[in-house]
């Protein structure tokens, strides 16, 4: 559980520190998320390819694929500017993408709880 939650809690602590203009601070965050998403990646498309192709553990698989490529190139856009302390225009829209698919990571996450939820009750 601590290895899915650590790259969304880093990548959220590095928005607010870009939010207050630490954009040093926000380009740490980032870079220790990468180890971390990459471990969850990997250990995402091991359980897809032990559970033989479900839709949803590909879906996961993939999601955190697309989650480490929007973190490196978060990263790769910041390290150039790290000098200068501005934040560009790439890297903060990388890094805006890169919490939008940890949104859409939960709700598919969360779909098949719903399902349960919405199913009628047997009399």
């Amino acid at each position: 559980m601590g290895r899915r939650i650590l790259p969304a809690l880093l990548a959220v602590a590095a928005a607010f520190a870009d939010s207050r203009g630490q954009y040093g601070l926000a380009f740490d965050a980032l870079l220790a998320a990468v180890p971390f998403t990459a471990v969850a990646a990997l250990v995402a498309f091991g359980a897809y390819l032990e559970e033989h192709g479900r839709s949803a553990r590909g879906l996961q698989a993939f999601l955190w694929t697309l989650v480490l490529a929007l973190l490196v190139l978060s990263c790769a856009a910041r390290s150039s500017a790290s000098q200068s302390a501005t934040l560009p225009a790439l890297g903060a829209s990388a890094l805006a993408a890169c919490l939008a698919v940890f949104v859409l990571k939960a709700a598919v996450a969360a779909a098949p709880y719903a399902r349960l939820a919405l199913r009628p009750a047997k009399p």
